[in-house]
């Protein structure tokens, strides 16, 4: 990692809050329980980076690769933006992602066990194959979310919007739909 590629960011400083790491390459870095609220770190390459215990609220993540297999939880993300974010197999058990902006990111295969999600707006994103095991999506945005094969059993999903989302496959046992708004799903076919 190069420091032409961090411009004047300092990352031996314990706060990186409202940083602008904006392409950043932080492919392995200790970034554990560092405050990055509020950091610019669109487009930037987080792959292999430790997030642990990171707070990572309100930061701008829109394209950034945190295609991760280490556990990032439970790290904050609440009000983070992570639009079009590659999150393809993170493990975010227990994370906050409450308000985040997760439109049209690729969550395949990503474990969100107890994740609070509530409120967060995930239209058109890639869910197929997640785990979201008891994740509370209370109130979230699901339109046209792509949920193949997706685990939610025992989710909070009560006035989520699924309108138009690809629920084929998915494991909805024991999930809380209470007012959730189902117009347009793609359900499994019922069988005769």
């Amino acid at each position: 990692m190069s420091d032409s590629n961090l411009g004047d960011a300092n990352l031996n400083k314990e706060s990186l809050r409202g940083e602008d790491l904006h392409g950043a390459d932080l492919t392995g870095v200790d970034l554990k329980g560092r405050d990055l609220s509020g950091a610019n770190l669109s487009g930037a390459n987080l792959r292999g980076a430790d997030l642990r215990d990171a707070n990572l609220g309100g930061a701008d993540l829109r394209c950034a690769n945190l295609s991760i297999k280490d556990d990032m939880s439970p790290t904050n993300l609440s009000g983070a933006n992570l639009g079009k974010a590659d999150l393809r197999g993170a493990k975010l058990y227990g994370a906050t992602l409450r308000n985040a902006d997760l439109r049209n990111a690729d969550l395949r295969g990503a474990k969100l066990y107890g994740a609070d999600l509530r409120d967060a707006d995930l239209r058109d994103a890639d869910l197929r194959n997640a785990a979201l095991f008891d994740v509370d999506l209370t109130d979230a945005n699901l339109r046209a979310a792509d949920l193949g094969d997706a685990t939610l059993s025992d989710a909070t999903l009560s006035d989520a919007d699924l309108s138009d989302a690809n629920l084929r496959g998915t494991d909805l046992s024991d999930a809380d739909l209470r007012g959730a708004n189902l117009d347009g799903a793609k359900l499994d076919d019922e069988v005769n």
